[in-house]
């Protein structure tokens, strides 16, 4: 290699050394800067957590009245009878299934049985 590509190479070298303390130091402050926002967020989250007195739980606990469906009387009985229907077809998949389960399902398919091994005198 020649002298001034050499020059040359120890420069780039020596530049990269002094840029990956910089580096180093700019991710520490980063890392630093992200545990404190982590930290002042469970702080927050903490002071919002405090315990209220019984009293303001009890009267805060108050349930919503459910809002009521504004349906048709035609679009009311519709959907009984699609329910109706899906459960009459989920309790007719159980009993099939329970029919289907009580039955020899898995015993060995109906036909000629296969003949038993015979004990061959040369051990095959």
């Amino acid at each position: 290699m020649k002298k001034k590509n050499l020059k040359k190479k120890i420069r780039q070298l020596e530049k990269r050394l002094q840029e990956v303390p910089r580096k180093l130091a700019k991710l520490k402050q980063r890392l630093q800067a992200t545990e404190a926002a982590k930290a002042a967020k469970a702080r927050k989250k903490a002071a919002a957590k405090s315990p209220k007195p019984i009293e303001a739980r009890k009267s805060g606990a108050v349930k919503k009245p459910k809002k009521k469906l504004n349906l048709s009387p035609e679009r009311r009985a519709q959907l009984a009878a699609a329910m109706k229907a899906r459960w009459a077809a989920k309790r007719a998949a159980a009993a099939n299934a329970k029919g289907a389960s009580g039955d020899n399902q898995h015993a060995a398919p109906p036909g000629p049985t296969p003949p038993p091994p015979q004990n061959r005198p040369d051990g095959v």
